[in-house]
């Protein structure tokens, strides 16, 4: 029997966003949208919506209107407009934490500090929400101005590795479910 999955990428709306740090998320469904050749249509000024159908499977990708810390208002209504059960939900975003070039895939967790995160948690009332992780590094010295800058020369040059390493582990947590994903994907792709 088929399912119906909802992808969420976080990020930024605006194009002084559009390459920023924060938006890591949004640039993972945006590559998911351009290999299936679709469109992302702007539903009630709450999110961005598009889908298609992979192995079987119905994908909706969303990216949510709302700004960053409030991507909880927007996921709210998308799990209840499309009667997502949460196991069928992945959140996409970026994570300070983590070294750029790593990808973390996690069913449940705190927020970790990403605000996104912390309000789609608190929206929900849950901290049972699957997650994607993009590691985009920690050499700052306020967190908020470094999330909102663009990926460095050398970052960009390797960004699409890890968008694509991402957007694959996508198509796998959809087939195979979270556990085989967490073992396939969790890995720093720029290590040798």
């Amino acid at each position: 029997m088929e399912s119906t999955f909802l992808i969420v990428g976080l990020g930024n709306p605006g194009n002084e966003y559009e390459k920023t740090r924060h938006n890591s998320g949004f640039m993972v469904v945006d590559c998911l949208a351009t290999k299936y050749k679709i469109s992302f249509n702007k539903l009630n000024n709450i999110y961005w919506i598009t889908s298609f159908k992979y192995n079987r499977e119905n994908i909706i990708l969303m990216k949510p209107a709302t700004f960053m810390n409030l991507s909880g208002i927007a996921v709210a209504a998308g799990i209840k407009h499309y009667n997502i059960i949460l196991s069928n939900l992945l959140i996409v975003c970026d994570d300070i934490n983590l070294p750029f070039g790593t990808l973390r895939i996690r069913s449940k967790g705190s927020d970790g500090g990403q605000k996104g995160l912390r309000s789609i948690i608190s929206s929900l009332g849950t901290q049972n929400v699957p997650r994607l992780r993009i590691g985009i590094g920690n050499h700052f010295d306020d967190a908020v101005d470094y999330v909102l800058l663009s990926f460095s020369k050398k970052e960009l040059k390797n960004l699409p590795i890890i968008i694509n390493q991402a957007a694959n582990a996508v198509e796998c947590f959809v087939v195979n479910g979270i556990e085989l994903t967490m073992s396939r994907f969790n890995s720093n792709y720029l290590e040798n």
